[in-house]
């Protein structure tokens, strides 16, 4: 590619300012240029999925976070980070690396060269990395790791096996306690013991109308634990008791949203075609393969409870004709098989890595392609066949 040179006349006063090129743009190609700064990108990173839909026990978020101000210029996908991938992403200079499995899941005690997990945290921070992890937030969210495992089947409809509900509604508490009085003297008395009462929220006090007469209606939200001292405290006035209700407050599940997916596909296909579909779409040489009782390569399949990873929890007492995931214990396939349920095994990250080209092309267009996003080439699942 040649570059025409061009001479400028400069102004009185004026300099000219060496400064370090971040970028050429050649002709058909448009590389980013753009940079985020982390904390930035850390919050656009949580709008695509909320971590509160994450599972409690998992390790989610901003991991590892080098001394500010950091700005991002690439985000490096992996599914596992090893030290391979790390080794990798320092060579391809990343400035975040999102590992959909989280590299720090137990606590750390020390931060040393002794171990591989530690090992990673001090090259991240040695090459100013950062790592953030996702992991259950993608299986929940309507275009994660389990919507896209979906695809293996072939045309279907699909819903969360387990519905994930709404993280903040209704307000605190689990139960709402409604009651009325027209005495204000015996009120205040009693307000005021509820006030004394741990883990009591929303406490109101409206003029009502009941029956035709002026009272104050009372409504507070309170926990569990909160609601036998509540209940035990109106309960000494049984005129006040007689006119308490209890509401149970659940949460609205979340549309499209949760663990796993049950999957009823368009036309019924035999086992066997169920099978050459997985592997297409996983680019797998082979799979696993546990046949329920009863059943043939040629038995029909109507409907396939899925999670990508490992499912036990997930698809344990589903009914369908086949189970898809990437690991399952040893019993808990004989309790499928045993029920005339299938069983599809792809080994654990093999349902989780394919997702990663497509949730590249998914933060390109959320981030408005402000920074370069590639996909680890040295990723790949610890099992192979020998």
């Amino acid at each position: 590619m040649k570059l025409k040179l061009h001479s400028y006349m400069l102004l009185p006063g004026t300099q000219l300012l060496h400064r370090p090129l971040r970028c050429i743009r050649a002709v058909g190609r448009q590389p980013s240029c753009s940079l985020m700064n982390l904390r930035e990108l850390v919050s656009a990173l949580n709008d695509f999925a909320s971590l509160s839909l994450a599972e409690s026990w998992d390790n989610v978020g901003l991991l590892v976070e080098p001394s500010p101000p950091h700005t991002v210029n690439t985000l490096f996908l992996t599914n596992d980070l090893t030290e391979e991938v790390m080794e990798e992403a320092v060579q391809k200079k990343a400035d975040l690396i999102l590992s959909y499995h989280p590299p720090i899941f137990t606590p750390l005690k020390r931060i040393t060269w002794k171990t591989w997990k530690e090992r990673l945290v001090v090259r991240a921070l040695e090459h100013r990395i950062g790592i953030y992890s996702p992991h259950t937030a993608y299986d929940a969210i309507p275009h994660g790791v389990n919507n896209w495992l979906t695809k293996g089947l072939g045309a279907c409809t699909s819903v969360p096996l387990h519905p994930s509900t709404a993280p903040s509604y209704p307000a605190e508490g689990t139960h709402r306690v409604e009651f009325c009085t027209d005495n204000t003297e015996h009120l205040d008395t009693v307000l005021s013991k509820i006030k004394d009462i741990q883990e009591i929220s929303c406490l109101t006090t409206l003029p009502a109308r009941v029956e035709g007469e002026e009272q104050t209606r009372v409504s507070l939200n309170c926990s569990q634990k909160a609601l036998l001292e509540v209940v035990a405290l109106l309960s000494q006035n049984s005129l006040l008791y007689h006119k308490t209700e209890i509401l149970l407050l659940q949460k609205p599940p979340l549309p499209h949203t949760g663990m796993g997916r049950l999957c009823t596909l368009s036309e019924p296909v035999s086992l066997s075609d169920i099978i050459e579909r997985i592997k297409s779409h996983l680019k797998l040489p082979y799979i696993r393969l546990a046949v329920g009782m009863g059943k043939t390569l040629e038995s029909p399949v109507k409907k396939a409870a899925l999670c990508a990873g490992s499912g036990s929890s997930v698809l344990k007492g589903m009914e369908a004709d086949l189970y898809l995931t990437g690991e399952m214990s040893h019993h808990d396939i004989l309790d499928a098989v045993a029920n005339g349920i299938s069983v599809i095994l792809c080994e654990h990250s093999n349902t989780e890595r394919g997702f990663l080209l497509e949730l590249r092309d998914m933060l390109a267009i959320h981030l408005q392609n402000k920074i370069n996003i590639i996909v680890s080439e040295k990723d790949r699942d610890p099992l192979q066949v020998a």
